[in-house]
């Protein structure tokens, strides 16, 4: 699969002009064409289960060959948002006729960027194999997202409070596992009341569809302060596409939280990847750009040392970074939502200053010419409550 990994690290957006489309044209993925594959994806959900797990690997193998020669998005890395954020940040300082523009920094204080790490228990002996997954969290001060599948398997409940005690969060992964959540309105409005129980039984803040299946028009009827089902850009998934976007964002009074980083599943297992150069360069590309790192790590996976060795590296890797904020995906729903709710006001004389529910953790990021595009810069560093990170 070394043809596949060698895809060009930066994205070309396929001949894409942003400046045509709204912005929801890319986070809904509305440029996307239905009918073909959503055929493909139902006839693989529907002889899965009688397909032994080599063969599946194997089908997927081949897939991901085609799959990653989609020009749009591109992947790993898709830039179209991040330019067009730029392009527009250029125009309004411009505009303003200073040498800077302020704007709200993105995450609390003074951090460049966000890192939330999270897990998709798959079945029941990936439930049992969390103590060896959390044990190496627990060697680089970090705490995680764990999102469990209701009625597909049976574990014991007592891992949540164990979690918790942790500094964990609890989440909801569907239903079943077995690809129909999304795959029909009856379907989805049969299961919807079950699925919103769990989340309100396990008071869950998050919830995140198997497989990534998603529909922007139905996940804000689940009862969630965040969904995380929607990946950036990922070709090599049974729903493909990407909503394009490093940074989190709203389906209607729903905070999406968007899957940035490829999954573990994908690069160990699908493309055969001996190293984490893709993970460290789009980790390293992602925080440049001061955007939401998050990753999916399943426990089911990390069964041996040579896989869990793949996770300690990448925990290693994105620990060395002083100027993160290392967060549970709760807490980056909850201030996106202050953020979003917040604004800068400037008076005479005074320095710009943030009014609403950021103005506490808040702080001013200027803006400043770059070449043909922007920087940004802190005037001074703020400190700030890390909540889920290193201790």
């Amino acid at each position: 699969m070394a043809e596949v990994l060698e895809h060009n690290i930066v994205g070309t957006s396929g001949g894409i002009k942003s400046e045509e489309h709204p912005v929801e044209y890319f986070l809904h993925e509305r440029y996307k064409k239905a009918g073909k594959k959503r055929l493909v994806l139902w006839l693989y959900y529907a002889i899965r289960p009688f397909m032994p797990r080599s063969l599946q690997l194997a089908v997927r193998r081949i897939y991901a060959k085609k799959q990653a020669k989609v020009e749009f998005p591109a992947w790993p890395i898709e830039p179209i948002l991040v330019d067009r954020m730029k392009r527009e940040l250029r125009v309004r300082l411009d505009a303003s006729g200073e040498n800077r523009l302020p704007i709200i920094n993105y995450w609390p204080g003074s951090a460049r960027a966000a890192v939330i790490l999270t897990h998709d228990v798959e079945w029941g002996y990936g439930a049992k194999n969390i103590p060896r997954v959390r044990a190496l969290e627990k060697k680089y001060g970090v705490v995680s997202s764990w999102n469990f599948v209701p009625e597909r398997y049976t574990f014991d409940k007592r891992i949540f409070q164990t979690l918790i005690e942790e500094g964990c969060e609890i989440g909801v992964h569907g239903l079943h596992h077995d690809g129909k959540d999304f795959g029909s309105r009856e379907t989805f409005t049969q299961r919807l009341p079950r699925m919103n129980a769990y989340l309100k039984g396990w008071n869950a803040a998050g919830f995140r569809s198997p497989a990534t299946h998603r529909n922007p028009e139905w996940m804000p009827e689940l009862a969630a302060e965040y969904d995380s089902s929607f990946p950036d850009t990922d070709p090599f998934e049974p729903q493909s596409g990407g909503c394009c976007s490093i940074f989190p964002f709203f389906l209607k009074n729903m905070v999406e939280l968007p899957i940035t980083m490829p999954q573990d599943h994908t690069l160990i297992e699908i493309l055969l990847a001996k190293d984490i150069d893709i993970w460290k360069k789009k980790a390293s590309w992602i925080i440049r750009n001061h955007g939401l790192v998050n990753i999916i790590i399943h426990p089911d996976y990390m069964l041996t040392d040579k896989q869990l060795s793949y996770y300690e590296e990448f925990l290693k890797f994105i620990t060395s970074f002083e100027d993160v904020w290392f967060a549970l995906p709760k807490d980056v729903a909850r201030w996106w939502r202050k953020r979003s709710q917040s604004e800068i006001v400037e008076l005479g004389g005074v320095e710009p200053m943030i009014q609403g529910p950021a103005a506490e953790e808040g702080s001013i990021l200027w803006t400043v010419a770059e070449g043909d595009s922007v920087g940004f810069r802190f005037e001074q560093t703020h400190k700030y409550k890390h909540t889920g990170t290193r201790t």
